[in-house]
């Protein structure tokens, strides 16, 4: 997708959103009442949450081609917080413009590799084994 295209797509997006943020000129706010059009702080929240969940499956959907996307939602089942991690950082590449085109399996596998290797636990076990005197084999018989 051209960086044009993904603007215009962010754009109208942007504009959908704003326009069910606020009450915009000829919607019906529910008879003359207020408060009818939000239905309360809680939906209010999970209807925000839906919408950026929406947005980021769009803008995944618009660079990862099937086979990649599929390998993510796999992820996304076995390791949630590395699939989060992964969709962030696609995500913030597709905005900055580092993604041309579509991301396939391979370039997908790539930044997994990265990932993890940023994941991957510092710290070491060290088993230290008591050293006994009787150590001679030749003892036992």
């Amino acid at each position: 997708m051209a960086d044009p295209e993904l603007e215009a797509i962010r754009a109208r997006r942007m504009a959908e959103m704003q326009q069910q943020m606020g009450l915009p000129a000829g919607v019906d706010s529910g008879a003359g009442y207020p408060g009818a059009y939000q239905q309360g702080g809680g939906d209010q929240k999970a209807e925000q949450q839906a919408r950026q969940e929406e947005m980021k499956n769009t803008i995944l959907a618009g660079i990862l081609d099937q086979a990649s996307r599929s390998r993510l939602n796999n992820l996304k089942l076995v390791k949630p917080e590395k699939a989060a991690m992964v969709e962030n950082m696609l995500i913030q590449m597709a905005q900055t413009g580092q993604v041309q085109g579509k991301i396939g399996e391979d370039q997908l596998k790539n930044i997994l590799e990265r990932v993890s290797e940023q994941a991957k636990p510092v710290g070491k076990v060290k088993f230290q084994r008591r050293k006994v005197f009787d150590d001679d084999s030749d003892d036992d018989y």
